[in-house]
């Protein structure tokens, strides 16, 4: 191992107080790539000093919008010049193949710092009407610090789509990654003092979540928490920060219900379907994972969606073509795999997929016949594993697609517009796509409701919770 990724703390990189280091592993080859600085509760400390005195004594949350925005977009094209290395460190980190990063996570990254300075600078406030010698308004003023806790899955996307909006409305930033995937969290903030940013306005701290996570959560100069993870440890999360009042909005699993009706385009929900589940290697707390197709057309579309299961490229994620590689990191391989050796002990057959001839490989997989009730039914895996059921009415797909505590997303197919528009207003989700999935545009709302978390991103929900309003009151003298 000869890389080192640091921290990035006041604008500088450093290793921790301590001198610790630990691994990252390459998921593919199994092995070290690099050694991450060992965060502990006194970088985490440095690093929300930094950001404190920025937000409190620094330029950014005075910076006119405009200037703000330049340096936001100055990062964006950054983003773009770098992002053969970028995505291949979410690739080398997590396993992701690295088309996936190249064409979806780094374009998406550069667009959300793109996306956000517009929407501070063009955003609008409200003017309220009082009487004929008063004006009333609104200002959305920068929270002060706000700490971004990212997972593993999509490193660098999901930072930008939180650190963006938190830095265009002028708070300053302290983002922690997941253990397994440090490397383009460092490589983001390093762009950012190369797009001119100042020091202390985006700090990067490495480390687990039980050292810096928790002393991140309950730091009372902490003025926002942004949290993405499994929901156990959102409910840790928000404990911590009750102490200190601070808002938090926490972005959690998914176990996402497909429905098909008779009526679909199959070739399409077949399609839409593969890539639902299958994209990341099924690491994605918006996938499709359970299915439900009507009826007269189940073995159909468990033919077909069996066959394009079976045509992915699985291989090493650093070379182009490969469209599927491993779980992330050993743990959560264990775990996938865990919930595939419990198939046909606790019901349903495997159709296609299980376990991989390689370590850390689970193929993609589709389960029938499964309980409604079994855990590979209504838990989150985050892993490549469908699970099809049939139905035969509007009524039955709902009430089974309703049937879990991942309310985050959902996904309807079928060319009947009353009856899209019906079901989408039926489901519990977030998101309900029609005919697509993971189509998001940054002015919508995004998240989920009970497990799936608390609040929701983009757009004006990110303003609002990245800022507090303040409204003026001013008294408007007669004239003479």
């Amino acid at each position: 191992m000869t890389e080192f990724i640091p921290h990035v703390i006041n604008g500088e990189e450093t290793g921790s107080v301590s001198g610790a280091r630990f691994a990252t592993v390459d998921p593919w080859v199994r092995q070290p790539w690099a050694e991450v600085a060992q965060g502990c509760a006194e970088d985490a400390g440095r690093a929300v000093a930094a950001a404190r005195l920025a937000f409190d004594e620094g330029p950014w949350p005075r910076m006119e919008l405009e200037k703000r925005g330049a340096l936001l977009r100055g990062l964006a094209d950054l983003i773009i010049a770098n992002a053969a290395d970028l995505a291949t460190a979410d690739t080398t980190d997590m396993g992701k193949p690295i088309m996936e990063g190249l064409e979806n996570d780094v374009p998406h990254a550069a667009l959300a710092f793109r996306f956000s300075a517009d929407h501070a600078s063009l955003a609008t406030a409200d003017a309220l009407p009082t009487d004929a010698v008063h004006h009333a308004y609104t200002r959305f003023e920068p929270a002060g610090v706000a700490a971004a806790i990212t997972p593993w899955n999509f490193p660098l996307m999901l930072a930008a789509w939180t650190v963006a909006p938190a830095l265009a409305w002028g708070n300053t930033v302290v983002l922690k990654p997941a253990g397994e995937s440090p490397a383009s969290a460092a490589m983001l903030a390093r762009l950012a003092l190369q797009a001119g940013f100042p020091p202390g306005v985006l700090n990067v701290v490495q480390g687990d979540g039980p050292a810096v996570g928790a002393a991140l959560t309950s730091d009372p100069r902490v003025n926002r928490i942004a949290f993405a993870g499994e929901p156990g440890t959102g409910r840790a999360v928000s404990a911590a920060a009750a102490a200190s009042l601070a808002p938090v909005h926490a972005d959690l699993g998914g176990n996402g219900a497909s429905v098909v009706f008779a009526d679909a385009d199959l070739r399409g929900a077949v399609d839409w379907s593969v890539r639902a589940i299958f994209s990341n290697s099924g690491q994605a707390c918006l996938a499709g994972s359970r299915l439900f197709v009507q009826r007269p057309v189940y073995s159909e579309f468990v033919d077909r969606f069996r066959a394009a299961a079976e045509e992915l490229r699985i291989g090493d994620p650093k070379v182009p073509d490969t469209e599927f590689g491993p779980q992330a990191s050993e743990e959560h391989y264990l775990k996938v795999r865990s919930y595939v050796a419990a198939i046909g002990p606790q019901g349903g057959t495997i159709v296609t997929g299980g376990l991989g001839d390689r370590p850390w490989v689970v193929r993609p997989t589709i389960v029938a016949d499964a309980p409604p009730d079994a855990p590979i039914a209504t838990e989150e895996i985050c892993g490549p594993v469908a699970v099809v059921h049939p139905f035969d009415t509007e009524e039955q797909a709902v009430t089974a697609a309703n049937g879990t505590r991942y309310v985050r997303n959902a996904i309807v197919y079928t060319e009947n517009l009353s009856r899209a528009h019906r079901v989408s207003a039926a489901l519990r989700a977030g998101t309900v796509w029609v005919n697509c999935v993971s189509v998001r545009g940054l002015r919508a709302p995004f998240g989920g409701a009970g497990d799936p978390g608390v609040g929701r991103g983009a757009g004006t929900f990110g303003r609002d919770f990245f800022t507090e309003p303040k409204t003026v009151v001013m008294a408007i003298r007669p004239s003479g």
